[in-house]
């Protein structure tokens, strides 16, 4: 069987494309790194960051100050300065800024931060308004800075062997995607906090797996979304079994995502279905792939085989990897504004929400 880090290897480049302009500093240095906001679910990632020699994180932001008391005592953010906004992004030779606030204030800090002349990590999903996110992405773009979203599957070793797999026209033409993201979301608190958005579980967690369906069929065509309420007690408003039917002229996907899924996580798969080929991944989270061919393809023979992708898979450490690569100069950025907004819209219209009842606010006054 091929080496799989052959597969990791092609698969990182794809997309690569032509070289942007080298970034600013001393060669070598670490990539100077900020993060605003420690109240996404995700933000305690700032430790890859940490761990990287490649990059250098120079302090964190948080306005709240209850927040910001709970992060200093925290081993996560142990040692870092706590800057205000201001001081933050007048940091000399600051290059890249995590955005990791609570959903609502995301596109805020991220428009803040491309202002500054920054690239930057935003985590996931793209905040509620498309039209803000639009803006902020043309003028990303305009600028030559990189907005990378955070969505945790783009590095997983097994999907970026199914990135290979479609590359070489290994599984043929795709007619079908299957996939589902799921997991208990405890009552109280936790559920209470999904619920704060509108889009239910499909929001918050379909939206990685969204990400990944229109990387493999691109923008649908349509998309019929059926959210679901398995739990009614009174004051509980999470919209907590979602699923969306993707329409494209040869081919339909179903994304799935609940938050009363006992052992969810176990079960997170996505599976993609072509004429000569199937990649099912399953799980998602310690990724193993069930390869099925139509004939012998480089080492992998025809039929059902079973690849396991070892040591376990860690998030975050390919992004933060990617970006550094993006910001040196070495490639470009694999997954572009078009990719990201189509994601966005889809995320939003799965989710049962009208991506035009969210106009963008005023653009932000200089700090």
């Amino acid at each position: 069987m091929p080496n799989r880090r052959h597969f990791l290897t092609s698969a990182a480049a794809a997309g690569a494309g032509l070289a942007m302009p080298a970034a600013r500093g001393r060669e070598g240095a670490p990539i100077k790194y900020l993060q605003i906001g420690t109240a996404h679910a995700h933000a305690s990632k700032i430790t890859v960051y940490r761990d990287s020699p490649e990059w250098e994180v120079v302090g964190v932001v948080e306005p709240d100050e209850e927040r910001r008391r709970a992060a200093e005592t925290s081993a996560t953010y142990r040692g870092l300065p706590f800057l205000s906004l201001e001081q933050g992004l007048n940091i000399s030779g600051l290059k890249a800024v995590g955005i990791e606030t609570e959903v609502r204030d995301l596109l805020i800090h991220a428009e803040r931060a491309i202002d500054a002349g920054c690239h930057v990590h935003l985590d996931k999903p793209a905040g509620e308004s498309l039209a803000h996110y639009r803006r902020i992405l043309d003028k990303a773009d305009r600028a030559g800075l990189t907005v990378q979203m955070g969505y945790m599957y783009r590095f997983n070793p097994a999907v970026q062997f199914l990135r290979e797999c479609l590359a070489k026209g290994w599984l043929g033409e795709i007619f079908e995607v299957h996939t589902v993201m799921s997991k208990v979301v405890p009552a109280g608190g936790p559920r209470r906090e999904l619920a704060a958005y509108p889009g239910g579980t499909m929001f918050e967690l379909g939206c990685h797996i969204i990400d990944l369906t229109v990387a493999v069929l691109g923008k649908p065509d349509r998309i019929h979304a059926h959210p679901r309420r398995v739990v009614t007690d009174a004051g509980d408003n999470l919209v907590d079994n979602m699923l969306a039917v993707f329409e494209y002229p040869k081919a339909t996907a179903t994304v799935r995502s609940t938050a009363v899924e006992v052992e969810g996580g176990a079960r997170r798969h996505f599976v993609a279905c072509g004429t000569e080929g199937t990649c099912h991944i399953e799980p998602l989270d310690r990724p193993r792939v069930r390869l099925a061919l139509s004939r012998d393809r480089e080492g992998y023979r025809k039929g059902y085989q079973e690849i396991p992708f070892e040591p376990p898979y860690q998030r975050y450490v390919g992004d933060a990897a990617d970006l550094a690569a993006i910001i040196r100069g070495e490639k470009t950025h694999a997954w572009n504004s078009a990719h990201d907004l189509a994601v966005q819209e889809a995320v939003l219209l799965a989710s049962a929400l009208d991506p035009a009842a969210f106009p963008a606010p005023p653009s932000p006054a200089p700090l």
